[in-house]
């Protein structure tokens, strides 16, 4: 139904994509959950498609397995697990931009105790101690799966892709996102966005809906219960008016409430907790189950199948065979039993829904239905925790729950490729977490010197992104910091306040600050501007920082110099661009700080680069304009004193005043600021880490490219002897091989068979490719006559019936009266010399082979044929072409009075002259009508 509602919907609305480049690009998007990843991609033809695996399954589990010699992936993967866990790698999302010593990361060691977690002495993260010398991190692991989930994309777009949108939960803070972004640059992608899943969801839904989107807002909450967490999105959607394609629809996230640890994994473990402690209470074993790891992943996997089947059964048998010690486990479990085990986890269900109401300053009475998406929310009981938290009729199951966040990402990634053309959709995202500026400035109050601290916010909570700001430090003259962090955050639990991370991102050292203000002393500062930008990915980045200051194109000073006797000023230097003041965006109220610091820094919002004050740029206009009225009296007294006060017009002098006091041009010198960043959160690996990195990645993929290379050449080697050993009996082949030749083909065979038996599971891709192209080069003689034989009836068909049309036409042609003929007569006669040695040839071929024996090379060839039919092609079909478009010829006027011969009247040149059939072929018609007969005849057989 969910596929069928898809189609529709692609049929009617929302999406227009075509292809602005000859070159075919497609792009993808990749749905990253923690338990499976979803693939969708856009391609000319294409509007958007769900990627099928190599199972042809819609979803592919996010495991990868590392075994000694090789990787596997997805279903592959995880079917290892129960044989061999340690190898096994997933929910690695738990654990990105996570150092060691995180809460997180002990609880992940607890989830899977078969791995062995260590600490990386450098970054403080973490990394995988696999056997013998090998060890991955997380980014390493997880561009493993993004480059195998691009390899599934090119395979069934059957097209190269680098461009790729990734969904990342929303409440992944800046280490955790740029983790995710390392490790698309291990795996080769070009990350076009990395979007919230709670948006690329709401994006769907809202570009299958465009229709009932007006200008009146529309409140939706998106609950999204995943395996790992659960995320309760307000998303208002309303058609906005924009310059640059008019009115179109737009969605703005509100606010977002999220629970890190509320998902379907969880319930998993305590179901699987709760079968182990059934199987040790049935005692058929003195062992605990619970010591070992592949008992426990069996019981996991039982679990995950237990809780779907309890949403739709108040009971059900689990049974694992040979769970341990070739002991069979078989316990019954109710629906009852599942939901008590669970029962503090259905409390927490409401909980990001109240959050969410509360970043968005909204009531529930205000959001008009509430939709599920996540394939937890499947859980009978968190549906009805829900519905009764919400107070709705029901709850809204009208988008496809598993895809939605995968549609979604792939159409912003269409709208971000330059390849194609998308209805626009205006997309407003928010920044769960506040982030803000702190630095200390030394004041001096009576002789004492006090250090202030100060802080002004960057980004509020839900503020909206992609944005620039900038903020700018007026009262320092000499190097110093400061520090970006995150701002208040006591809207988080305890819990999740533990498992956040470092809340001090970035501190940033200037230098050159003193050098800057000293080589520009005339000028008017106007401080130091840090220039942030919060980009599409919800990473936050310092662009630069500069030193700005104001000069005029002509000063006062200069202006009193030159009006008496003075020199000409000297050239302002480092001019750039003129001033454009941005808009000042007041602090907090209620702070200490505010009263005099509110005049020193300012924080400044910076949607376009740069924005006019209008109201500073008018309080500038008066300042100057007094400083002119000051200048005019001054000089006109001091004229006056000249000339003894005699009163006359204006002097040149003043002439020259009215000149210059008129407003001057500010221009704005900008001078680059040296910064020093130091990472207080996750430091970003080294470059020549990250080249290791993706050298280790690509090893591996090399290796197994190898080893498939070799699985493949093995199993050729395997069928070409099996096939060419049936092949020798079968009376195609029996026909054309001699007694000896098929001796000496079988003992080959044999031979290879016993080789393949002893030596050839081990052998090396170059020695069996050698033993196949021997056995081929062998048969190559054997084939080779089998196969001429089987192409004979066809090809000889084909040419009998193009010599019997090739014949029709040329007599055809011949029967043209000479005033209409349209062909020459080397035309005609080198056509007939074509059919005419082709026939020769046939016959006498033919008679050649007859005498041959079956087991001989055949004189006559089959590419032979070929070449003989091509020429009689292309001969006929010159003269056809020849007479499509050839024009008829002009009748001669002639006069009727002088005609003796009454019985040929002449009529208009306008009219056909009809000529009337000859003895020697009066059934001929020859005329231009019967003459295009012919060729739509000869045109059919052909």
């Amino acid at each position: 139904e969910g596929r069928m509602v898809l189609a529709a919907a692609l049929f009617c609305v929302a999406l227009a994509m075509l292809p602005s480049h000859t070159v075919t690009v497609a792009v993808m998007s990749i749905d990253l959950g923690s338990e499976w990843m979803k693939m969708a991609i856009v391609k000319p033809g294409v509007p958007m498609e769900i990627v099928l695996n190599k199972e042809s399954r819609r979803k592919t589990p996010t495991v990868v397995c590392l075994k000694e010699n090789e990787r596997l992936f997805g279903d592959s993967a995880l079917g290892m697990s129960v044989k061999n866990p340690k190898t096994v790698f997933r929910h690695l999302q738990s654990i990105l931009g996570k150092k060691y010593k995180n809460p997180q990361v002990a609880l992940y060691q607890k989830q899977f105790p078969e791995h062995q977690l260590q600490e990386d002495p450098v970054r403080g993260t973490v990394y995988f101690k696999n056997s013998g010398e090998l060890q991955f991190t997380p980014e390493e692991l997880l561009g493993m799966m993004l480059n195998y989930s691009r390899g599934l994309a090119q395979d069934f777009a059957e097209q190269s892709i680098k461009d790729a949108v990734i969904t990342v939960p929303a409440f992944f803070n800046q280490a955790e996102r740029r983790a995710v972004l390392l490790a698309a640059q291990m795996a080769g992608l070009k990350v076009l966005q990395l979007i919230n899943d709670n948006t690329a969801v709401a994006l769907n839904y809202g570009v299958f809906r465009r229709k009932d989107i007006d200008n009146t807002a529309k409140n939706i909450m998106f609950y999204d219960m995943g395996s790992g967490s659960t995320t309760a999105t307000i998303v208002t959607y309303q058609t906005v008016k924009t310059k640059e394609s008019g009115i179109q629809p737009q969605l703005q996230i509100r606010g977002v409430g999220f629970d890190r640890g509320l998902g379907g994994f969880e319930m998993d473990l305590r179901l699987r907790d709760h079968l182990a402690k059934l199987f040790n209470e049935q005692k058929k074993s003195k062992k605990d189950v619970r010591e070992n790891h592949r008992a426990m992943a069996k019981l996991l996997k039982e679990a995950q199948r237990l809780k779907t089947v309890l949403s739709a059964n108040v009971d059900f048998m689990a049974q694992v065979e040979g769970l341990m010690d070739d002991i069979d486990f078989k316990a019954k479990v109710t629906r009852t039993e599942f939901e008590e085990l669970c029962a503090d986890l259905f409390k927490r269900v409401p909980g990001p829904v109240e959050d969410a109401l509360s970043a968005a300053e909204m009531k529930l009475e205000e959001i008009e239905q509430v939709i599920l998406v996540g394939g937890s929310t499947r859980v009978r009981k968190v549906q009805d925790v829900l519905l009764r938290a919400v107070g709705k009729e029901e709850l809204g199951k009208n988008i496809n729950a598993d895809e939605a966040a995968a549609m979604g990402a792939v159409y912003q990634a269409a709208g971000l490729s330059k390849a194609f053309k998308v209805k626009p959709f205006l997309v407003r995202d928010a920044a769960v977490f506040p982030i803000q500026v702190e630095f200390n400035r030394e004041t001096e109050e009576e002789g004492v010197k006090t250090v202030k601290y100060n802080k002004r916010i960057l980004f509020q909570r839900m503020a909206p992104y992609p944005q620039r700001k900038v903020i700018t430090f007026n009262r320092y003259n000499n190097d110093f910091a400061f520090d970006i962090n995150y701002g208040d955050l006591s809207f988080l639990s305890q819990s999740d306040l533990s498992m956040f991370g470092s809340v001090n991102l970035t501190t940033v050292k200037l230098s050159g600050v003193g050098s800057s203000f000293q080589r520009h002393v005339d000028a008017e500062s106007k401080g130091i501007k840090a220039h942030f930008n919060m980009d599409e990915s919800g990473v936050l980045l310092l662009d630069r920082v500069s030193s700005t200051s104001l000069v005029q194109e002509t000063s006062l000073g200069n202006t009193i110099s030159t009006l008496f006797g003075g020199g000409s000023p000297e050239p302002a230097q480092n001019i750039t661009e003129p001033v454009q003041d941005e808009e000042e965006v007041p602090p907090e109220s209620g702070k200490e700080e505010k009263d005099e610091d509110q005049k020193e820094e300012g924080l400044k919002e910076k949607p376009n680069d740069s924005e006019k004050s209008l109201g500073e740029e008018k309080s500038q206009e008066k300042k100057e304009e007094a400083g002119n009225l000051v200048l005019k009296e001054i000089v006109s007294l001091l004229l006056k004193e000249e000339k003894g006060g005699e009163k006359s017009g204006p002097t040149e002098a003043e002439k020259e005043v009215e000149k210059t006091v008129k407003p001057q041009k500010k221009t704005k010198i900008s001078e680059d600021i040296t910064v020093e960043l130091i990472v207080n959160d996750i430091s970003d690996p080294t470059t020549d880490d990250i080249t290791s990195s993706q050298k280790k990645l690509q090893d591996l993929t090399d290796r197994d490219l190898a080893k498939q290379e070799r699985e493949k050449t093995l199993n050729s080697l395997e069928a070409f002897i099996f096939e060419t050993q049936d092949k020798l009996y079968q009376d195609d082949y029996q026909l054309v091989v001699s007694e000896e030749e098929k001796e000496q083909i079988s003992a080959k065979l044999s031979e290879a068979s016993e080789w393949m038996d002893e030596d050839g599971y081990t052998a090396t891709t170059k020695q069996l490719r050698e033993r196949l192209s021997q056995l081929k080069s062998l048969c190559k003689d054997m084939f080779f006559r089998v196969e001429e034989r089987r192409k004979w009836p066809d090809r000889l068909a084909a040419l009998d019936s193009m010599l019997n049309t090739s014949s029709f036409f040329l007599r055809s042609a011949k029967l043209i009266p000479e005033d209409d003929q349209i062909f020459t007569e080397v035309e005609l006669n080198m056509l007939e010399k074509v059919i005419n040695e082709t026939t020769t040839w046939k016959n006498e071929t033919m008679a050649e082979q007859e005498k041959r024996s079956p087991k001989e090379r055949p004189i006559l060839l089959s590419k032979d044929i070929e070449a003989k039919l091509a020429l009689l092609d292309r001969e006929v079909n010159y003269l056809l072409n020849k007479a499509k478009f050839a024009k008829p010829k002009a009748k001669p006027k002639t006069n009727n009075s002088t005609s003796s011969d009454k019985s040929s009247k002449t009529k208009s040149t306008d009219e056909e002259t009809v000529i009337p059939p000859t003895e020697e072929s009066t059934d001929a018609k020859t005329g231009p009508a019967e003459m295009a007969q012919t060729e739509n005849r000869i045109e059919d057989e052909l």
